[in-house]
């Protein structure tokens, strides 16, 4: 791993019924919870061994399949791209948890395991009544009507590359070390991302190899080294960090298991702003300089400065799309859209 100089913020002592949501929110950067899940059974199944959190998981499994990764023992746990870029360095399959927790269990004692990996699956939806033992509670009002989605990520050593996700995150190690390296959404020039589709994980990820990076090939990594902050996590620990901010996400044991809640503030019937870049790479990005700079200040006008600005010096009556959106003005401008994307 390239050399990163600053450390995510700690906290300690929080309790998992009384977690300091507004104070994380406006701080706006990573925190490492310390300690915030060590009472889960799972955590402490793992602390017993690999093999007693294998079972213990496996208790729960009420027979659907996941999606699975399994790459060759040489790729080292790195999910990723192909030598040209061509395809993925790793298969997905379809399998029952139980016989992918079985794999895992016949390699805990391997030097060179084959990779294995179950990416982002909601908890529910395979492990029923596993939360009842392992949750944290989630009561602040941000929360009202829009709660979390819990996902688990079972697997050995492993490496996610830096990418980002849009929603807030709250990662819990529950067992394996896990090591996350971070840096702020406006790194994302120097962070060098690959193509938007396909992607080994669903976002677009970052090009460089931390651990061995070619600096004559990315040499604004450098500058992006220097906004990095490591948070080396311990079973128990959680790791918050908002919305946007790129993580490469590095599990270090031979069994790992990690459970993160994502949550959007905005309201669900907003659109994803991924699909206004896809509309944008449509609409604009091939049009003349001249005229992208136009839209440039059009964007900054409508969308980006204060949302107040183009309607202030209008009548209420007159303001249509200009005003605040709620789920009727949302459906009638969806509904708009579709119809001219349509035609």
């Amino acid at each position: 791993m390239s050399q990163v100089n600053n450390s995510v913020k700690v906290i300690e002592g929080i309790n998992p019924d009384s977690i300091p949501f507004d104070e994380l929110m406006q701080a706006g950067e990573p925190v490492l919870l310390k300690g915030l899940v060590r009472n889960w059974q799972l955590v402490q199944r793992g602390r017993e061994s690999a093999a007693a959190a294998i079972d213990y998981l496996g208790g729960f499994h009420n027979g659907r399949t996941v999606a699975a990764y399994f790459g060759r023992a040489d790729i080292q746990g790195r999910y990723f791209y192909n030598d040209d870029l061509s395809g993925l360095n790793f298969e997905s399959r379809r399998l029952p948890l139980n016989e992918v927790l079985e794999m895992l269990a016949q390699h805990l004692d391997d030097a060179a395991p084959p990779s294995v990996y179950v990416g982002s699956t909601t908890v529910d939806a395979c492990l029923p009544g596993l939360r009842a033992q392992n949750e944290l509670q989630f009561t602040h009002p941000m929360f009202d009507g829009n709660p979390p989605l819990a996902s688990i990520w079972i697997g050995n050593r492993s490496l996610a590359s830096a990418h980002y996700d849009a929603p807030n995150n709250l990662a819990c190690c529950a067992v394996g070390r896990r090591r996350f390296t971070l840096f702020p959404p406006q790194q994302i020039d120097n962070l060098y991302p690959g193509p938007l589709s396909p992607t080994p994980g669903g976002q677009a990820v970052s090009m460089v190899d931390f651990a061995n990076p070619d600096f004559a090939r990315f040499p604004r990594f450098r500058d992006a080294l220097a906004t990095a902050q490591v948070a080396e996590m311990e079973p128990g620990d959680g790791l918050f960090y908002p919305s946007l901010w790129w993580h490469q996400v590095e599990a270090l044991d031979n069994f790992n298991v990690l459970v993160n809640y994502w949550w959007q503030t905005s309201p669900r019937f907003m659109g994803s702003p991924m699909n206004v870049l896809q509309h944008a790479l449509l609409s604009l990005r091939d049009r003349p300089q001249q005229e992208r700079e136009a839209w440039k200040a059009i964007f900054d006008y409508y969308i980006f400065d204060d949302p107040q600005k183009p309607r202030a010096h209008l009548p209420e009556h007159a303001w249509d799309t200009l005003g605040p959106l709620d789920e009727t003005a949302a459906r009638r401008l969806r509904a708009m859209l579709l119809n001219k994307l349509n035609r």
